[in-house]
């Protein structure tokens, strides 16, 4: 058994969603792909893919080892590269994914610039609310908001997201300015989401608690939720960037600013791996320098 071919059969299968599919991508016999990942398993003594259904699903120990494999494979290419003196060279595809709001106002915008900057590298951006799975999605590199589980990704810090209320000049005007969290119950609070929370997490005396709010209106999305603020439709409880440039123009104003929750981290995340492939160095030192300068406090 070739190890090689047969990790990188299996990694056609994986990446395919199917022998059939690995076979036609491979241009080889069906009956080769499928001796080659039984002989695999059987080298490893352990199964990879469950066979039960007409698409094929890793277990456990497979989606371990395909993640293991695949950096296998792309430092190989890499030394291959590296030899043929293509080290310093982006060139090829590359798969990033953001949350759809954020990528569309900071993480496009930068893409941009680095298609730009390097003519042979090629991108697809994923703009999605879901995290993706770096394996099943087939990534090289994600933005993303939030705490970060233990994993063996690498994550260069961007900055801190935080959650604020704020509401139009016109509606404080008309309605007062809320000076404690209570007051909330007796103000117009936009809610987002499908099934919206009636309660807010706000900071009191360091602890975190929920104060009933009292809505007129509920919305799906967070941007039509800032478009109603603006308007005076009442207070909304959105991300900082989200609101960022209305704050700077004086269409909103930010309310209750020692009583927000405590900040999120806002992360590049990618595999890692001793040779990071060039296309991918590039992007990430290029993209986290351009994101962190977008950031703007409010």
């Amino acid at each position: 058994m070739d190890r090689f071919d047969s990790i990188a059969t299996f990694l056609a299968v994986a990446d395919s969603g199917g022998f059939s599919a690995a076979a036609r991508r491979l241009g080889m016999p069906l009956a080769t792909v499928s001796r080659r990942v039984s002989e695999l398993e059987a080298h490893l003594k352990v199964r990879l893919v469950n066979r039960s259904t007409r698409r094929i699903t890793l277990t456990e120990s497979g989606r371990g080892f395909a993640a293991s494999a695949r950096q296998v494979l792309d430092a190989l290419g890499q030394a291959e590269r590296n030899a043929a003196g293509e080290h310093d060279t982006p060139r090829g595809a590359l798969a990033v994914t953001a949350p759809i709001l954020f990528g569309r106002l900071h993480v496009l915008p930068v893409v941009l610039d680095f298609l730009a900057a390097f003519p042979e590298v090629e991108i697809g951006l994923s703009l999605s609310d879901r995290t993706m799975d770096f394996i099943e999605d087939h990534l090289d590199v994600a933005v993303r908001i939030g705490a970060l589980p233990d994993s063996t990704l690498v994550a260069a810090r961007l900055g801190w997201i935080r959650q604020v209320i704020c509401a139009s000049p016109g509606y404080l005007t008309a309605r007062g300015r809320p000076v404690r969290p209570e007051e909330l119950a007796a103000h117009d609070c936009i809610l987002v989401g499908d099934i919206p929370a009636k309660e807010w997490p706000v900071r009191i005396g360091g602890a975190m608690v929920q104060v009933p709010v009292r809505s007129r209106l509920r919305l799906t999305t967070s941007e039509a939720a800032v478009d109603a603020a603006i308007a005076g439709a009442g207070l909304a409880r959105v991300r900082s960037y989200q609101v960022a440039d209305a704050v700077e123009q004086g269409l909103l104003a930010l309310v209750l600013r020692e009583h927000e929750a405590d900040p999120v981290p806002l992360s590049l995340v990618h595999p890692g791996g001793r040779l990071v492939p060039a296309k991918l160095r590039a992007f990430l030192d290029f993209a986290a320098a351009r994101i962190r300068a977008r950031l703007r406090e409010i």
